[in-house]
């Protein structure tokens, strides 16, 4: 088998192959992978099955910090609402943030450790793909810009939200989406704060940061600080001036937070102590009928790049390569394994890309603007705790976390089974 894409998406399908006694080789197109990205969060459904891949609780906090809350804030600085997360809810897994490239480099050692010589190919960029009898060709640039192609039986699509595998597979698709969302991301050396393991929203539905730690709080009482500034702009013609990644200055944004300071956290001090930042847009694409064409698959932001703003796209990665490996379990390696994937995420995974267009469950931050222009002095006399709580109950389970539903299911892969090939 062939995965176009060593990313998170790539490695974890890798794992679970390797698991299920299933053959494949991961290409990727850089010729050295390094620790490259910013803060990402796993949520309990992901971490039980890299878990159940062997991966250990001290390996995952080597990358990350386990998740004791997440709240969202008005720009007042009032709670609008918070909750525990991981074990400190009762859920039976922890909720890791984590460095997004040093969690890669964590499952791309363990995927060497475990897998033959040769298992990660680098240089190698899946470019397209051709479906025959015995199952697909894969036709692949290298760096030195020499082609060629490789023969497989199926070939998984990982290879991100730019995926050459997805653009042949829907020639038509629309361009990639931009809502008007602009974000500088960086990490800044600073104590944590709440809990000293936070997720926090802060601010409105056209203007928030996002801050969470991703590393333990060290001697001198500072941890590295995840964080995401973001305002929404009605101009269209905004996203020609917009990189992607593209490293800036502070002062190019901060003073869209000049004045963003309470007794619990200085936000202009927060940003002047990073040492770099870069700026994207927030997008994804539209949701597409199908992830499958007969041998081929899309999988994680291939197949359902989403908006940052559930906390789930590398989650959702991880459940797209043990719910393949499961698929192979039950119906062997092969085309129709795929379509059983294809039917069981599909429909219910493009419901969660509309979701987190509108804005997930930071979607609280637009209805208490619609009910009081965001301005409140008790957030009960504008939405009721109930509400609040039921709203975010919809959204873990439209994502796949929640609490009882997760704590009660059985493996996906139960120990010890293999795929029929």
């Amino acid at each position: 088998m062939i995965i176009a894409g060593g990313g998170v998406a790539g490695l974890a399908l890798g794992l679970t192959l390797h698991q299920i006694g299933v053959p494949f080789i991961v290409l990727e197109a850089v010729a050295e992978l390094k620790p490259l990205g910013v803060g990402i969060n796993i949520q309990p459904n992901a971490v039980r099955e890299l878990m159940e891949l062997g991966i250990t609780a001290e390996q995952l906090e080597s990358v990350g910090v386990s998740v004791r809350e997440w709240a969202l804030v008005g720009q007042q600085g009032q709670d609008i609402y918070a909750e525990a997360r991981g074990t400190q809810a009762g859920y039976h897994w922890p909720q890791y943030a984590m460095h997004r490239g040093k969690f890669q480099m964590l499952l791309a050692q363990v995927l060497l450790d475990r897998a033959a010589k040769g298992a990660i190919r680098l240089g190698a960029r899946v470019t397209g793909y051709a479906k025959s009898a015995q199952g697909v060709t894969t036709q692949i640039t290298h760096n030195d810009g020499t082609t060629s192609t490789l023969d497989g039986t199926l070939l998984i699509g990982a290879d991100g939200i730019h995926s050459n595998i997805r653009a042949q597979m829907h020639p038509d698709q629309p361009p990639i989406h931009w809502g008007g969302a602009i974000m500088w991301r960086g990490t800044t050396r600073a104590k944590p704060v709440r809990t000293g393991s936070s997720f926090v929203g802060l601010g409105t539905h056209r203007q928030r940061m996002v801050i969470y730690p991703i590393s333990p709080v060290g001697e001198d009482g500072l941890a590295q600080i995840n964080w995401i500034a973001e305002i929404t702009v009605d101009d269209p013609e905004a996203r020609k001036n917009i990189g992607w990644f593209r490293q800036v200055g502070i002062s190019d944004f901060a003073h869209h937070f000049y004045d963003w300071r309470y007794d619990w956290l200085d936000v202009p001090a927060l940003l002047a102590g990073a040492d770099v930042a870069y700026e994207n847009p927030m997008i994804d694409r539209d949701p597409v009928d199908t992830w499958v064409d007969g041998p081929v698959a899309l999988m994680g932001d291939a197949a359902h790049a989403m908006y940052p703003t559930g906390s789930n796209g590398a989650s959702q990665a991880v459940i797209d390569a043990r719910e393949i490996g499961a698929a192979f379990v039950a119906q062997g390696v092969t085309a129709e394994a795929l379509g059983a994937y294809d039917t069981k995420l599909c429909a219910r995974v493009s419901e969660l890309i509309l979701r987190n267009r509108g804005l997930g469950p930071f979607g609280l931050l637009t209805m208490v603007n619609d009910r009081c222009g965001g301005t409140f002095t008790r957030i009960d006399d504008v939405i009721s705790p109930q509400e609040r709580a039921d709203f975010m109950g919809k959204y873990k389970s439209a994502a796949g976390f929640a609490m009882e539903t997760l704590n009660a299911a059985p493996p996906l892969i139960p120990q010890g089974t293999l795929a029929k090939l």
